[in-house]
């Protein structure tokens, strides 16, 4: 097994054996609370200063990430230990069990009717307002959020580490970051623009890849009719979305759930079928976990192979 490959399996070991570790101290965090400071003096600007400011601040966070990951893949020491610090560091982009682990409380709360419950669950899983969702629509959000995670939170790291190794893993990592803080328009329109254009550019192929795997995942568990279901409702219903990417693997577990997906005002994925409940929330977990697993095996093989 290369050194590459050996560090991969110790980030996809740890992830399953211990979730996410460190809090507030965790580098996600401590990267948002980075770019909540350096973004503050350019905020209330006027449009070309703050996309100039918002940009600048960008590039020297990513800069920093890259340099972050440049110096753990530099990390000395017998092949054993290189290849758990190394494992340890880029564990901190991605992340499946606490994705898995929120989407099951969500699916718990709906199951027992604690609507309230699950709606406040669905904060650490969604940016929108959802103090007034109704059952049917914080199963959808939550089946949602798990969909477009395979991508955010799973193919688009591995992708990157394959390809470029550390430092393009983190420097990734800071971008989605960034654009989730500041890339949703409003007053920050200009200030967020550079973080949601790097993201649209950087996530086109891992949303697409994270579609194709949840068409593989709906194979595996349900057979060929979900599979073609999957397919087709990512090809119809993927560009609806005002995210070029996000509808992608959404309007792929649409089709592989036979659910309609839906948020009030922007889209509906899959209008043909009918709303989503919390067994459907627990189905989509499995559809989540089968290609996050299809995706970790062929990042582990490409490197295996190299």
């Amino acid at each position: 097994m290369t050194d590459r490959a050996a560090v991969l399996a110790v980030a996809l070991a740890l992830d399953v054996a211990v979730g996410e570790v460190g809090g507030a101290w965790h580098p996600v965090a401590l990267a948002g609370r980075v770019l909540d400071i350096t973004y503050r003096p350019w905020r209330r600007r006027g449009s070309a200063t703050a996309l100039a400011g918002g940009a600048a601040t960008l590039a020297a966070a990513v800069v920093l990430a890259a340099l972050l990951g440049w110096g753990a893949e530099r990390l000395a020491g017998r092949r054993f230990t290189r290849a758990l610090l190394r494992g340890a560091v880029l564990k901190q982009t991605f992340s499946v069990r606490k994705l898995l682990e929120e989407g099951a409380g969500v699916a718990d709360s709906l199951e027992s009717g604690r609507l309230e419950q699950a709606r406040l669950q669905l904060r650490s899983l969604v940016s929108r307002p959802t103090g007034g969702l109704s059952s049917e629509l914080c199963a959808s959000a939550a089946i949602e959020s798990l969909a477009e995670n395979v991508a955010d939170s799973v193919a688009a790291p591995l992708l990157f580490y394959s390809l470029l190794g550390l430092p393009a893993a983190a420097a990734y990592r800071v971008v989605n970051t960034a654009d989730a803080m500041f890339g949703y328009g409003g007053e920050m329109e200009w200030l967020g623009k550079s973080a949601a254009r790097l993201d649209d550019l950087l996530n086109w192929v891992p949303s697409r890849l994270s579609a194709l795997a949840l068409v593989g995942a709906a194979l595996m568990l349900s057979g060929p009719a979900a599979a073609a279901s999957a397919w087709h409702t990512w090809r119809r219903d993927g560009p609806r979305t005002v995210s070029p990417n996000a509808g992608r693997p959404m309007a792929a577990m649409a089709g592989a759930l036979g659910r309609r997906l839906e948020k009030r005002g922007h889209y509906v994925l899959g209008a043909g079928y009918r709303g989503p409940g919390p067994a459907d929330v627990r189905a989509a977990l499995r559809v989540t976990g089968v290609a996050v697993g299809l995706l970790a095996a062929g990042a582990l093989l490409w490197e295996a192979r190299r």
